[in-house]
């Protein structure tokens, strides 16, 4: 799950952010779980206890002969701390690109300790709303809920990104560096979710350890999991298409999460045509939600994690009570459902706003201005994601560098003499015609590099989310051929003769002087090197 989200969050924020990104993962495990089991877990035995009143054992998970006795007081520890981080780690999407990792950090602590394991106390500690009737199967409003609510509060309490909002407020749409990060991130997320949901219904060894466990109810868990996941993915990207014209592939995948969260709350209880009609309805509301929480209500949630986990979450948990939607032996109490998630929802709100707030009273909430510009991975981590981008410490034509970073040229002189580079820039889809074109004037020698830029071919639009931005730099490929014995002008007009279309977008040739020349194998020099 934490490789998903990981990719996931990293695909939908800007590259110079994405170590962050993926730090935090580490970090809200790392840190999460070893709270959890050092006090979060008794702090969820002392809430149920103290709302129902049945007798508890402080810090009874450290106790090994315990849990052996149990037979599974372990692996309830394992489920419950890897469900505490999930609502820990939704919360780190929404807030990317412009919070402090220890503001962060401390709230991973707080949730792990205090905020997950208080809802855990009521709910499947026994506590006060289990009583009560409420039911969440494996956590759509326990763990996605929780993660969603936190993730909106925690994200309006920093303030959106920087140009995110215009003095009018509209909005400026920020795209993040990898849709394929994104996708992959969703998949992976969807596999783990076999795990969520399956391996909460699943008993691996049942009895004497040796007997498989009983595999009807973990089949509807699977079934009813894989249909909602369908459903949510192709919810989003109807209403998608409807809204804007075009299948937007962002949306589809965070669909594809909101049917499965919505799903989470009851798939070992609804019949499988309920799985379709909410996993479809938790996708559908998707792009409509994040639109509302973006341009009404003004909240940058980078990573859509409100209407991905929150609203999703809720939708899932109040539908199980529609009649018709569970199997006929099952009967679900609306009103419990509705208790169970406003109160839920609304400890949540206020102990998350309470930790932040308190952060943002402090000046301790978000980086600096210019650490958010120049990008978090440098100010936080010292690296950077991509350095192929960063700023080298010296110059490869042997410049120099001052002391206030200002680069020198070296002084080479101008040379007429016989070596000359012809270089241009052309649609990607001509490069085998320009191959073979210099091949064919005796020039088969060319580097070739993937470049982008703007010249007389109009921008055109792209949607992240539905929403319309600007392509002003069109992807080009540059062919750089360098030549003596053979007149660089039949080179460029070979280069551009194959890469003609009559149309805007065609490219350009260039054609300079090279000083002098060094073939590295051999030693030789000039034209002897070419």
């Amino acid at each position: 799950m934490h490789a998903g989200f990981a990719m996931l969050e990293a695909g939908q924020v800007r590259s110079k952010n994405v170590a962050n990104q993926l730090t935090k993962n580490m970090l809200t495990w790392s840190v999460g779980v070893t709270v959890f089991f050092l006090l979060g877990v008794t702090v969820s035995k002392v809430v149920a206890g103290l709302t129902v009143g049945p007798s508890f054992t402080l810090f009874s998970v450290f106790d090994a002969s315990n849990a052996v006795a149990d037979g599974d007081g372990w692996v309830n520890w394992l489920f419950g701390a890897v469900f505490a981080m999930t609502a820990a780690t939704i919360v780190s999407g929404a807030v990317a690109g412009r919070m402090k990792l220890r503001a962060y950090v401390t709230y991973t602590i707080t949730l792990a300790a205090i905020i997950y394991p208080v809802v855990l106390g009521f709910t499947w500690g026994e506590g006060f709303l289990y009583q009560l009737g409420f039911t969440d199967f494996a956590g759509g409003m326990i763990v996605h809920g929780v993660g969603g609510l936190a993730g909106l509060t925690a994200a309006y309490i920093v303030g959106p990104r920087l140009d995110r909002y215009n003095a009018d407020g509209s909005v400026n749409v920020i795209p993040g560096h990898s849709v394929s990060f994104a996708v992959l991130g969703t998949l992976i997320l969807a596999f783990g979710w076999y795990g969520f949901n399956i391996g909460t219904a699943a008993t691996p060894l049942a009895g004497d350890g040796t007997a498989l466990g009983a595999f009807a109810g973990v089949g509807r868990v699977a079934l009813t999991t894989t249909l909602g996941m369908a459903a949510g993915a192709m919810g989003a990207g109807l209403v998608a298409l409807y809204r804007t014209g075009k299948v937007d592939t962002l949306y589809v995948a965070n669909g594809m999460l909101a049917g499965l969260v919505g799903i989470t709350s009851n798939t070992d209880i609804i019949v499988w045509p309920a799985a379709l009609l909410i996993g479809g309805l938790a996708g559908a509301q998707l792009p409509i939600v994040f639109s509302f929480v973006e341009k009404r209500l003004k909240i940058d949630h980078v990573c859509a994690v409100f209407p991905v986990h929150g609203s999703a979450g809720v939708l899932g948990t109040l539908l199980v009570a529609v009649p018709g939607m569970t199997v006929s032996s099952v009967s679900i109490d609306p009103v419990a459902q509705v208790v169970g998630v406003l109160v839920i929802g609304g400890w949540t709100v206020l102990a998350t706003a309470g930790v932040f707030g308190a952060f943002k009273l402090l000046g301790e909430i978000r980086v600096s201005r210019e650490h958010e510009l120049e990008g978090i991975d440098i100010s936080e981590h010292g690296v950077d994601t991509y350095p192929e981008f960063g700023k080298p410490e010296t110059v490869a034509d042997g410049g120099w560098v001052e002391s206030n970073g200002v680069v020198r040229p070296d002084g080479g002189r101008p040379n007429d003499g016989g070596i000359k580079l012809v270089m241009g820039f052309i649609r990607p889809d001509k490069l085998s015609d320009v191959k073979q074109g210099l091949a064919e004037v005796g020039a088969p020698s060319l580097t070739v590099t993937n470049v982008s830029g703007r010249g007389s071919q109009p921008a055109k639009t792209g949607q992240w989310r539905g929403e319309e931005y600007t392509v002003d730099l069109h992807q080009k490929v540059k062919v750089e051929c360098v030549v003596a014995d053979i007149p660089a002008d039949e080179v460029a007009a070979a280069i551009s003769d194959a890469a003609h279309t009559d149309e805007k977008g065609d490219g350009k040739v260039f054609v300079l002087p090279v000083d002098e020349a060094y073939q590295i194998r051999t030693g030789k020099t000039g034209t002897d090197a070419v």
